[in-house]
This record gives structure tokens, sequence and C-alpha cells, in this order.
């Protein structure tokens, strides 16, 4: 039995409590910043209600085994408050967020030997105070070395869909291509059905294409056909079903736009590769949103 503190309970970090909690052999903590009476995760397949110590000051945390970090991208500081005394004995980091910056972001607060990069992919929402709706099976993938391996093993007795693998920087762009589309449904504010709207699509499909060349730039093996597989994708989603950037936008919340399509511009101007039309969909939402501008 393993004792895991997750930070940041979320859709992602419910999804990975409810599923932990599934396998029996773990004692749950759940780091958040106010009280969580209840927390319900639902699915075509059962209601789960997890069943964890619930902390909401970084004082009252002790030594875990392990650090499951499901924070927006945005909220690094945030949950580095919880990490000192989390991490007493040296627990490993796993880093569930979306972007290709996992390690970077942590490198200030835990070595880099313990931080564990992890993609997530999972179609769900939280939809009111301590409910989340999960839509779609959740899929986990990390680095094929020690702390990976025992990260993947977590999970075993779940109906988590972990493995590892052994090209994390394909992985990690792979997602980063997927979610790159997502933004211009948080501009729009319309879920995954206006990808239907072949005009739509067709931008969908440039954005992709630029993330694409990018990640090809810091090694990634990515494919040509991405694009489109990315735009049936989201088509073949629920058509009300929304991308946590959307539903950030509708929520009033902050967003991960620097870490998605933000990241692609930087990573971009670093290789010298355009990509104007990711320039211009971080420009626009930023400017919806009341954002300020990038530095």
């Amino acid at each position: 039995m393993a004792r895991i503190a997750i930070v940041g309970v979320g859709a992602i970090g419910a999804v990975v409590a409810a599923s932990l909690q599934q396998s029996g052999r773990h004692e749950l903590v759940l780091c958040v910043r106010r009280p969580l009476p209840r927390l319900t995760v639902e699915s075509s397949r059962a209601s789960v209600e997890v069943q964890a110590s619930v902390l909401t000051d970084p004082a009252s945390a002790s030594p875990v085994d392990w650090v499951i970090v499901a924070t927006k991208a945005y909220d690094v500081a945030g949950a580095a408050r919880w990490l000192e005394r989390l991490r007493g004995r040296g627990a490993p980091v796993a880093v569930l967020q979306n972007g290709v910056e996992h390690r970077a972001r942590f490198a200030p607060y835990v070595p880099a030997d313990a931080i564990v990069p992890v993609m997530v992919d999972c179609p769900a929402e939280r939809d009111l105070p301590g409910h989340v709706r999960q839509r779609g099976p959740m899929h986990l993938r990390a680095a094929d070395d020690l702390h990976g391996r025992a990260f993947i093993d977590l999970l075993g007795g779940t109906d988590v869909d972990a493995v590892t693998a052994a090209d994390m920087t394909t992985v990690l762009w792979r997602k980063l291509c997927s979610n790159s589309a997502g933004i211009l449904s948080a501009v729009l504010l319309q879920p995954a059905k206006i990808m239907h709207n072949e005009e739509i699509a067709a931008a969908a499909r440039q954005i992709v294409r630029e993330c694409v060349l990018v990640g090809r730039a810091e090694g990634a093996e990515l494919a040509d056909d991405i694009p489109d597989e990315v735009v049936r994708r989201y088509r073949a989603s629920a058509p009300d079903s929304l991308n946590s950037l959307h539903a950030d936008r509708l929520a009033g919340r902050p967003m991960e736009v620097d870490a998605r399509n933000g990241a692609i511009v930087r990573f971009g101007l670093r290789h010298g590769i355009p990509t104007p039309c990711n320039r211009m969909a971080v420009a626009l939402l930023k400017a919806a949103a009341g954002m300020p501008e990038s530095a």
C-alpha cells in the first residue's frame, strides 16, 4: 500500500483519485485550497464517491510515498507550497499537466530525478463543486524508467489505461497537437461540435500543422496526418463536450493558454519556425478574456 497525495482536485485529479480508490491498495490524501465535503466522479460505468483525507493547509501535511500534481500548468507555485512537507522522505512527484514543460516547471522545487512527467488524456469536466463527469477512459503515459514504471504500477487493478512509453518527447508533443486545436472552442465559446464547420476545421488543421513542425524540431516523431486525425477525434467526441481552455474561460478561471498554444509559439521562435496561426489564436483568446499580453 502506498500513501499518495493528490495536489489539485479538479476534473483530472478527481478521476485519478477515484481510479486509485478502485484499486483498493492505497491511502489517499487530497490537497485542496478549500474544504471539500464530498467528491463524486460519475461515468458511464459507475458513480464513485472518493474516500480520502482532505487537507487545505500545507502546514498540516505529512510525508507520503508519492505526490501526484494535477493542478493547472499556471498554478505550479501554488502546488509547490505542498511539496516540502509531502516530500519529507523524498517522494517522487508525478506531474499530470498539459503542455511539454513538466520538468522545467518543477525544476525550482523538486530534484530533477524525482520529477515524473505524465501525459494525461481523459475527457472529464467538473460541472458542479465536488462533482466530476468523466466522459471516457483515462489514458496515462510515463517514461520507461524506474520512477515511471513505479508510477504506472500505482494504477494496477484500475480501469485506467496506464503504460510506460519509450519516447516521452513524442508522447507529450502528440498530446499538445491534440490540445492545440481546442483553443478555437475557447475563442468562439463553442463546444466540440464547432469542428464540423469546415472553415473552423481548416483553421484547426493549420494550428496543428504548426505544432507538428515545432514538435519535430524538438525531436518528436509526428506523422503528417496528425492534423486530420485531430479534427476526426473532435468530430467523434460528444457535441457538447468542453475542453479545459473553454471550460475555464466560461467559469472565469485562469487558462493554460501559455502552456499550450503559447508553448508552440515559444518553441517555434527558438527554432526559427513561424507559428502565425497559434500566435493569432493566443492573441485573440487573451484579448477576449481580458488576459495580459505575453511578455
